[in-house]
């Protein structure tokens, strides 16, 4: 996957100033995923959000800018991901992708869940066999209209 320089100026800060996405979290107001997202330019932020951002990993004014266009979003490479961690989400859905969605349709009906009106949050649980990665999907569900 090609990384838009802009990410890479701005991880190189990120690392450079020792600051986590938990830190740019409390800098900036807005959830550590989506600010990743802004990042990796998946979203766009406001005008205020871009130079809470910057200000935090001690940028310039001028990259505010790039973070506040409208991004090219689900840019991924169309070849399976070979990144572990990424490709463990690509096999999470070929195994579970038709269970989960048998099973939302089961409870609320045919239609989507949104990645609009979502929220994603990634959580850490102790665990003495070993710490476990919760994340935690919530969108509004979406029914397909009848015409």
């Amino acid at each position: 996957m090609a990384i838009a320089e802009i990410t890479d100026k701005l991880l190189a800060a990120k690392k450079a100033k020792g600051v986590t996405f938990a830190d740019l979290e409390s800098a900036v107001g807005r959830d550590e995923v989506w600010i990743a997202s802004v990042i990796y330019r998946q979203a766009s932020a406001s005008e205020e959000e871009a130079k809470k951002i910057v200000t935090a990993l001690g940028l310039g004014p001028e990259y505010a800018e790039p973070l506040m266009e409208c991004p090219l979003k689900g840019s991924l490479d169309q070849t399976i991901p070979t990144d572990p961690l990424i490709y463990r989400f690509y096999e999470i859905m070929q195994v579970y992708g038709m269970p989960i969605k048998a099973v939302v349709h089961e409870k609320f009906g045919d239609g989507i869940m949104s990645a609009i009106d979502f929220t994603l949050d990634v959580e850490k649980e102790e665990d003495p066999k070993g710490d476990r990665v919760k994340i935690v999907m919530s969108g509004k569900f979406l029914p397909y209209k009848k015409w």
